[in-house]
């Protein structure tokens, strides 16, 4: 506003302000307005004085009422309008007028008769040629009529605007008509320059005609669309109406009406057909263009394709099944005999589920197998789902069918995938469930696994109770330490312990080597692995409880094989021997030992029981000068923390009299179990923590064939634990001869395979006097005292 050019005019007089509301008038420009009677009547009275009187006419920057508008409610740029002629109406009075020149606002004053202006003149800034300006002209002409051949009777518009030589002529008509803000309307009129004026307006015409045929293009594809979906309904009308007429409508040809065919003909209970047919008419009340129909549709499914009764009962055939489960697995007596027990209670109980089974053991024993083994002896499905990781309660029970993406719990989707309603169905990894915000998959399992409560199971999705009394489930699990108390309760353990190397021989002979040399195109005829040869395989390159580990060395002999068959570098027939594992497995795996150990001062060798097996422990301990602490080192836990300070408490009572020379309160004792990226925990290793302390003091080591397991008290006793079946195989598969162990304990034996036994020697000791008598041939006893007194002299040692 301020590069405004400016000229006084001759005239100083105020000049009467009209406020033009919702208008801008273009100079030289002639049209009508209408005024209220007030300023009507003062126009008047001034042209009776003088004829000649020249209003400003000023534009209103909102729209307001006539009472509302003041000064700075103005713009300060306007017209001199030269007034032609005044008429009263009904409404006021209307002035015809003709816009002679910009003026720009200089000051205004209000009183009661209205707005008073000073005023300047606005001169136009001439910067544009004359061939310039016939170039916009006509581009101006030229998209005006672009614009108009959208509307009907166009021609009577532009026909004056052809005969328009300047464009102020041709802007001033056409602005009052232009689809545009009162605001972009204002600035156009206050700009100086004529290149810009032109081109601003041109630009203004450009965007409308824009505008005009993106909403033309917009209306007609929603017309044609309607125009589409009105026809496709009509002639989804007339179909249905000739599919009737001609008595047409069947599963096959007629869509979504065959659902009610079906139902029909399926043998639903009563209330679930109830529900289908509720469900039917809703689709068809809907139209199958309704969002809901894919839904509906897949309910409809899921309820047509799960079982709702049993069809048949195949008997059970007690003889066939124990045939099969000895063919398919070597030895588990134990654990056969408590499947064929099972089984027969379900024959007398006409094949209604009692018990759910957990089969309890490490990795590769065969639990999966065993229920695959199951299956083909009754003749039934077999379904497989891994419970491993899952967090989300829905995985069990289902999402509800509000949700997007909602599907059937994996329970009812297995059932479905069976296509009977008695399958044998795996739960594997049922140990490794998690918890999460999305709720705790093992307590939806409580009903699942409940034969009180899983004739009525219910999953969210179905929103109907399912009857699973007629499902064999069988739960896999490495550990039941995991696996909630009320969930435990419910399942019958039957644990599966580690293989001994005799039973790893004759499954690996059997078994896994037939069915490796299969696997990868070989000949069993015709390749020999020899009895030494898995001898050592089992014996120096695999460490585990089970023969997962044992499958993989051999499946690695039979791909070398058949890479030497096939670049013709063997012929068959071929034999393996041991002195070609070198060159086929590489070097032996890692192993403990203990046999090959020197002995040491302050080192003893314990058992261990893990999720994966049992294993050795090796605990070894060292004095140095300080203070009397005792330093722990090897991940250990707190229960194993507690057991290294109770063997210490032990050792300082007990050695008290024999060994005045050592001054516990300036040593120091530091205590490491190897393998310290394993975390370790529990109370078995309290006798072979005290062993390795006396071991230390004493200066006489510990045979390193002999290993030990029991927890120990403060008062000196061994008591009992657990594991001791996998901690025996693993201390015969690590060379152990000797094994202590609690006395109350000697009802486990009985469990370990005879061909164990005989390599083993079993020490059954109740106190560490015993352990210290049979580990470093010591007695704790002061001379002539009765044995019977040994715990409460011991107790006192120290005072």
């Amino acid at each position: 506003m301020d590069l405004i050019q400016t000229e006084k005019l001759e005239n100083k007089n105020k000049h009467y302000v009209i406020p033009l509301i919702n208008t801008v008038i273009y100079p030289n420009i002639q049209t009508k307005i209408l005024v209220d009677y007030a300023t009507g009547k003062y126009l008047l009275e001034e042209i009776k004085k003088t004829s000649e009187i020249y209003p400003i006419g000023l534009t209103v920057q909102e729209q307001l009422n006539s009472s509302d508008i003041s000064k700075s409610s103005l713009y300060t740029t306007g017209n001199l309008l030269e007034i032609i002629s005044i008429h009263k109406t009904d409404e006021g009075y209307l002035l015809s007028i003709k816009a002679k020149s910009r003026v720009h606002i200089d000051s205004i004053t209000q009183n009661d008769l209205g707005f008073f202006a000073e005023i300047s003149e606005r001169r136009d800034i001439v910067d544009i040629y004359d061939s310039e300006k016939w170039s916009v002209r006509e581009e101006i002409r030229n998209t005006i009529h672009d614009i108009s051949m959208n509307f009907t009777g166009s021609e009577q518009f532009t026909g004056p605007i052809d005969k328009m030589e300047s464009i102020e002529s041709i802007i001033g008509f056409v602005l009052p008509f232009l689809p545009v803000s009162l605001a972009e309307k204002q600035i156009l009129l206050e700009i100086d320059s004529l290149r810009t004026r032109y081109l601003r307006f041109l630009k203004l015409l450009i965007d409308c005609k824009e505008n005009i045929h993106f909403r033309i293009e917009l209306t007609k594809k929603v017309s044609e669309k309607s125009a589409r979906i009105n026809r496709e309904t009509m002639l989804r009308e007339q179909m249905k109406a000739i599919e009737e007429e001609l008595n047409e409508i069947n599963g096959a040809e007629s869509g979504d009406s065959g659902y009610q065919e079906r139902i029909n003909r399926s043998s639903m209970p009563d209330d679930v057909k109830k529900r289908a047919n509720t469900e039917v008419k809703k689709l068809e009340i809907n139209g199958s263009q309704s969002h809901e129909s894919p839904i509906i549709r897949n309910y409809l499914d899921l309820l047509l394709d799960l079982p709702w009764v049993l069809n048949e009962k195949k008997s059970i055939d007690i003889q066939k099944t124990r045939n099969i489960l000895n063919c398919n697995h070597f030895g588990l007596n134990k654990v056969k005999n408590r499947i064929i027990e099972h089984l027969a209670v379900l024959k007398l109980k006409q094949e209604k589920q009692g018990s759910i089974l957990l089969l309890v053991g490490p990795p590769g024993t065969g639990k999966t197998s065993l229920g695959k083994s199951i299956a083909e002896a009754l003749g039934r499905e077999y379904i497989r789902i891994s419970l491993g990781g899952i967090k989300d309660e829905s995985e069990i029970r289902g999402h509800r069918r509000t949700y997007v993406g909602a599907l059937p719990g994996r329970i009812i989707q297995g059932i479905r995938r069976a296509g009977t309603k008695n399958p044998v169905f795996v739960l594997d990894e049922i140990d490794k469930l998690g918890v999460s915000y999305s709720g705790d998959p093992a307590s939806a399992l409580l009903e699942v696994l409940d034969p009180e409560q899983n004739n009525s199971f219910s999953d969210h999705y179905l929103e109907l109770p399912y009857d699973l009394s007629d499902v064999f489930f069988i739960a896999t699990a490495n550990t039941t330490s995991t696996i909630p108390p009320p969930l435990l309760d419910r399942l019958e353990v039957i644990e599966i312990s580690s293989y001994t190397k005799q039973e790893m021989f004759f499954i690996g002979k059997e078994h896994l080597v037939p069915k490796s040399l299969s696997e990868h195109g070989l000949h069993n005829e015709k390749i020999t692995i020899e009895d030494a040869t898995l001898r050592l395989i089992i014996d120096k390159y695999t460490h585990e409880a089970g023969v997962r580990g044992l499958k993989k060395q051999l499946d690695q002999i039979s791909r070398y094989i058949s890479e030497k068959i096939v670049s013709e570098k063997w012929n068959l027939p071929c034999k393996i021997t041991p002195d070609m594992l070198h060159d086929i497995l590489g070097k032996e795996i890692r192993r403990h030992e203990c046999a090959k150990k020197i002995a040491v001062p302050g080192v003893a060798t314990g058992l261990a029981w893990t999720p994966i097996g049992g294993d050795i422990l090796f605990i070894e301990a060292t004095f140095m000068p300080g203070t009397g602490k005792l330093t722990l080192t090897g991940q250990l836990g707190e229960v194993m923390k507690e057991s290294a300070n109770i063997s210490m408490s032990l050792i300082r009572s007990r050695f008290a009299h024999t060994t005045p020379h050592i001054d516990f309160m300036n040593r120091d004792v530091h205590i490491h179990v190897p393998s310290g990226s394993t975390p370790k925990d529990g109370p078995s290793a309290g006798i072979t923590l005290f062993t390795a302390l006396a071991s230390l003091i004493t200066g006489k080591p510990v045979d390193t064939r002999l290993a030990l397991t029991g927890e120990i008290t403060l008062s000196g006793s061994v008591l009992p634990v657990g594991g001791i079946k996998e901690k025996i195989l693993a201390a015969h598969r690590a060379g152990i001869t000797k094994i202590i162990l609690p006395k109350e304990n000697s009802v486990d034996l009985e469990e370990i395979p005879l061909d164990v036994l005989q390599e083993l020697t079993f020490v059954m000791v109740e106190s560490i006097d015993e352990v210290l008598d049979e580990t470093l041939d010591i007695s704790l006893l002061p001379p002539n005292l009765p044995s019977s007194m040994n715990q409460s002299v011991s107790a006192f040692n120290l005072i």
